[in-house]
């Protein structure tokens, strides 16, 4: 990407696109098209023709999602497939009216199986059922996945979707419901320890593997795929199944490779946070998949790699919670 050239970063407000826009002003670039939902509702068609047809990008990063955690994904489920196809329905196709040269999707670890083996690999999408709590988002980004892949192979676009791992930094939500899991204890251990409470109670048994990406490092990786040649950009968007006869989605895994328990993950954010008492389970409450680790290995064979460790993670991410509205 040039460093003159016209960005833009659908959902830019948000864990994903903040973290994107951090590193493409860091690294120089200069016409960042960004717009709140206020300006521009991206489930509205006709907004998004409109905002496409007057900024002409040339390239976008489609970080604009409605996101949450178990509570949310179930409390929700209509609004989370409804607001999530219409999303990236308008962006993507508003994007091949207009010519845009590449288009990154995010979407999410959970589009694969439940029980898909360990680590997930691109080629296990569709190979079972979905976990059920967040299913609708799952439905629509799988959905978003295939969209790119058909305006690939029909109109011969560079659409490429990258599905992060668990994120978790800057920008992040601390809704105390609808939030994920690395914000929601960053906030529940923050009050506890203010108050000075004995324990916290986390949802769950504890078990559960969980891997966790910081959102800056998310973001290198965004910038580093759409940066890459033409050659090496396009060896990612797959190939056309009909033709080659290979199930090969236009489709990258962006994560670490390792992943920790749920216990574990409360020890660490216990630490960060500075909280001394003991850590409680709910196990009447759900657990959510059982494991879910990235196979990174076409991303680390691309040339990019992790930097920041969970633990220098979680402390930066509680720095910049207390520097927020919402300690």
């Amino acid at each position: 990407m040039d460093r003159h050239a016209r960005i833009y970063v659908a959902g830019h407000r948000g864990l994903v696109g903040s973290a994107i826009v951090r590193r493409l002003q860091r690294d120089g670039y200069e016409n960042l098209i960004l717009r709140t939902h206020a300006e521009v509702d991206l489930t509205d068609e006709r907004a998004v023709r409109q905002l496409f047809e007057q900024e002409k990008p040339e390239y976008v990063f489609l970080a604009a999602a409605k996101v949450g955690g178990i509570v949310a994904n179930n409390t929700y489920p209509a609004e989370f497939i409804r607001d999530n196809l219409a999303i990236q329905t308008n962006v993507i196709h508003a994007a091949y009216l207009n010519g845009v040269k590449r288009l990154l999707f995010l979407g999410s670890s959970c589009i694969y199986p439940k029980h898909a083996p360990q680590p997930m690999r691109e080629k296990d999408l569709l190979t079972g059922p979905l976990e059920p709590t967040n299913r609708p988002y799952a439905i629509a980004k799988i959905a978003g996945i295939e969209m790119c892949w058909s305006y690939n192979r029909q109109y011969g676009t560079q659409y490429l979707a990258a599905m992060p791992t668990n994120l978790y930094g800057p920008g992040d939500n601390y809704h105390p419901t609808n939030s994920h899991v690395i914000p929601a204890l960053i906030r529940k251990f923050h009050e506890a320890k203010m108050r000075g409470d004995d324990t916290v109670t986390v949802w769950g048994t504890g078990t559960p593997r969980r891997e966790f990406l910081y959102s800056d490092d998310m973001a290198d990786a965004c910038v580093f795929l759409m940066s890459l040649p033409d050659d090496r950009f396009e060896a990612l968007l797959g190939s056309d199944e009909s033709a080659t006869g290979r199930f090969e989605p236009p489709l990258v895994n962006i994560g670490v490779g390792e992943d920790v328990t749920i216990v574990e993950l409360a020890i660490l954010v216990a630490k960060a946070v500075g909280f001394k008492g003991r850590i409680g389970y709910d196990t009447s409450k759900p657990d959510g998949t059982p494991r879910k680790l990235m196979d990174v290995a076409v991303l680390h064979g691309a040339g990019w790699k992790a930097t920041v460790g969970l633990t220098d993670g979680l402390t930066a991410a509680y720095r910049a919670f207390k520097g927020s509205s919402h300690a």
